[in-house]
């Protein structure tokens, strides 16, 4: 037997309609805002190494934004991490970089004429210090680095930073306590136990270097306990940035067998020049939160870009377009 359904007034429907075009209406104002052309031209973001999750973040953001602006080409650019790229951004290299917000405080101590022409975009993720030795290494502490073969990172770096930090805390000096070498995440894994003894690197979880070395050897990480990060922030200047936490088992579960590691972060940042264009850079801001969770498939770190945080970018005010965005979607 059929069942006759009652038949929906004409206002009734017509209210119905109108509803769900105001829920379709704001779903795309939420995409990509009505009534505009997208910006064109061609931009540059400068990330990271080709093993890092800069380098990983921006090759997964680029697609997305020819998504919303298909007219704009946006080229990467790959360098040494956090302190390359601040400085390619204030000299006008690179018009966004993916950044550690240590390296950008570094940056203005130590060029404050060029502090000005910087801005945030958003806040991305944060950086797990993660310091890595063979399984079978008598290195159980910081301490126990003295007198070893240490990659610190290249030299313009923000692993770089971080580990000559850690290391001065742990009253090691780089220069003379240990023989350091410039080795990054992407040289770094292959020469462990074969050339150096430990190895740092600074990155979101989990690095994709760490875990291509995982699936083919085991190694353990050596813990920085919050009582060494409290000895970092003594140190003044930007070590405030450092925040004591632990690393979660599941980043690299084949090595961490269910135990997490205590050690430090320091948040990431998208950044540009005061000088862009506040219309470019809302859209940018745009995808980059609209496309947390596409990216954040592929890069575990994304899914941590959150609306309510993103606007936290000090030690950077935020850019007059990505405030705009900001000021759009706030409840």
């Amino acid at each position: 037997m059929s069942k006759v359904f009652p038949r929906i007034g004409r206002r009734r429907a017509l209210q119905g309609a109108a509803a769900g075009f105001v829920v379709l209406g704001l779903l795309l104002w939420w995409l990509l805002p009505l009534g505009e052309d997208p910006p064109n031209g061609t931009i540059t973001i400068s990330t990271g190494s080709e093993a890092g999750v800069y380098q990983q973040y921006g090759s997964e953001l680029r697609p997305q934004l020819a998504k919303d602006m298909p007219d704009l080409k946006v080229k990467l650019l790959t360098s040494d991490g956090s302190q390359e790229n601040v400085a390619r951004v204030a000299d006008g290299d690179a018009d966004f970089a993916i950044v550690a917000a240590d390296a950008v405080e570094t940056f203005e101590f130590e060029h404050p004429e060029l502090a000005d022409r910087l801005r945030g975009v958003a806040r991305l993720y944060d950086d797990y210090v993660q310091l890595v030795v063979p399984t079978n290494s008598n290195i159980h502490s910081v301490a126990d680095l003295k007198g070893k073969r240490v990659a610190i990172g290249r030299p313009k770096s923000g692993v770089r930073l971080i580990a000559d930090r850690v290391l001065e805390a742990s009253d090691i000096n780089p220069d003379k306590d240990i023989t350091a070498s410039s080795e990054g995440i992407d040289t770094g894994p292959e020469l462990l136990g074969n050339g150096i003894d430990a190895f740092f690197w600074s990155g979101g979880l989990p690095t994709r270097g760490l875990e291509d070395l995982a699936d083919s050897r085991s190694f353990r990480f050596v813990p920085i306990r919050p009582s060494l990060v409290s000895k970092l922030h003594a140190q003044g200047g930007a070590t405030h940035y450092y925040r004591a936490t632990n690393m979660p088992e599941s980043a690299y579960p084949s090595i961490q067998k269910g135990a997490t590691v205590p050690t430090l972060a320091v948040s990431n940042l998208l950044i540009t020049r005061k000088s862009m264009d506040p219309r470019l850079t809302e859209w940018v801001t745009r995808t980059v939160i609209r496309s947390r969770d596409g990216i954040g498939g592929v890069v575990h770190s994304a899914q941590l870009v959150d609306l309510r945080t993103a606007i936290y970018t000090d030690p950077l005010p935020l850019h007059d377009g990505a405030r705009r965005y900001y000021r759009s979607v706030k409840p």
